[in-house]
């Protein structure tokens, strides 16, 4: 049976993180993500989680720990804000090299550099693009709300193992550390070494009788065997796009424009629709909730719907970006974002539909 309690973002991640039956975490702390690490170092002393929890002694440490992890079987995670995950990108990217699965959570806040501890969505491009060095994707959810912080952990380690990928929480300050009603799901169990032997035959679990032991790397100086290990991640990445496209779609049965948004920037769109319609302005929302694989088709179903599409980031611009290339020239596509950890306003909002789309 499920469980309601009254939560922080950050510390329903981590019970959920607990629930989906995570074996380790490994981080380090930095705001506005550091309940996390916390919420988990005070379970574990009370002995009720059975993982393991470390703060390591570096971002670039936590990452490698999360890599060591990984390659053994281990549901492993870690979380961090935006330096922080600056930090794991090289890590990172030896693990979506070395195809291995884990969660990472990253409560996103206004850069660059150490800027502010306040919100922002201006981490768009590392999580979505890739972040590191090399030709790698990982998959991006991005949640709206504590519920979806603590449904997207273990919708994480379901896909992490799926597709023996990186799966990063995309999520920002305010979700972060707000407080909401969250349902939490009942515990999972933790899987045996012969269980994890037996489902992820990948795993540097020691030679058994019927196997050697396996070698996990990131490192070929073949280039053509590095090629072709480029190709069957491409193979992969293709075919996660066309079967883990995650949307929400509000009020767009007779919209004749269309707000295009995710995380906060999305709650913050539904009260702006509101106040558009009122207007007589018909407008409507298309959420992205994955934002790699990018809901391509679902935006192309909107060209002969809508008039126009305004992308509402708190950015300076950066999903816009995938939904022009989307589009590509078909309708008008502007952008309306805040910067550096300030949220935008539903009234904000609506005036930029005004001026950005509706009156030019």
């Amino acid at each position: 049976m499920k469980e309601l309690r009254l939560m922080k973002g950050n510390e329903a991640f981590a019970e959920a993180a607990i629930r989906a039956g995570a074996d380790g975490y490994f981080g380090y702390p930095i705001t506005p993500q550091s309940e996390v690490l916390e919420y988990l170092m005070a379970e574990q002393t009370e002995l009720r989680t059975g993982m393991v929890t470390l703060q390591a002694e570096s971002e670039i440490a936590a990452i490698n720990m999360v890599y060591g992890g990984a390659a053994c079987g281990k549901k492993v995670l870690t979380s961090s804000s935006s330096p922080g995950i600056s930090l794991k990108q090289e890590g990172i990217s030896y693990i979506a090299s070395a195809e291995l699965p884990c969660v990472i959570l990253n409560v996103v806040r206004g850069g660059p550099g150490l800027g502010t501890i306040q919100p922002s969505q201006a981490d768009y491009f590392q999580a979505v693009k890739g972040g590191g060095h090399g030709d790698y994707r990982s998959i991006v959810l991005a949640p709206a709300s504590v519920q979806e912080m603590a449904d997207f952990a273990g919708l994480g380690f379901d896909l992490a193992f799926k597709y023996r990928i990186p799966v990063i929480i995309l999520s920002d300050g305010a979700i972060g550390q707000m407080m909401e009603k969250v349902l939490l799901d009942e515990q999972r169990p933790r899987l045996t070494i012969e269980e994890i032997r037996k489902n992820t035959p990948w795993a540097t679990t020691g030679k058994t009788a019927d196997r050697e032991r396996n070698i996990v790397t990131s490192l070929n100086l073949e280039s053509l065997k590095m090629e072709s290990h480029n190709k069957k991640l491409q193979e992969k990445y293709k075919v996660i796009e066309e079967n883990e496209v995650i949307y929400e779609k509000i009020g767009c049965e007779d919209a004749e424009y269309a707000l295009v948004a995710y995380g906060t920037s999305a709650r913050i769109c539904q009260k702006a629709i509101q106040l558009a319609r009122k207007e007589g302005i018909k407008v409507g929302i298309l959420r992205l909730i994955s934002l790699f694989p990018f809901p391509k088709k679902q935006i192309r179903e909107m060209l002969d719907k809508v008039k126009g599409i305004l992308c509402v980031e708190m950015s300076a611009g950066q999903m816009v970006e995938d939904v022009r290339l989307t589009v590509d020239g078909k309708i008008k596509v502007e952008h309306f974002g805040r910067m550096g950890g300030i949220i935008h306003t539903p009234d904000e909002i609506v005036e930029a539909l005004k001026k950005q789309i509706i009156e030019a």
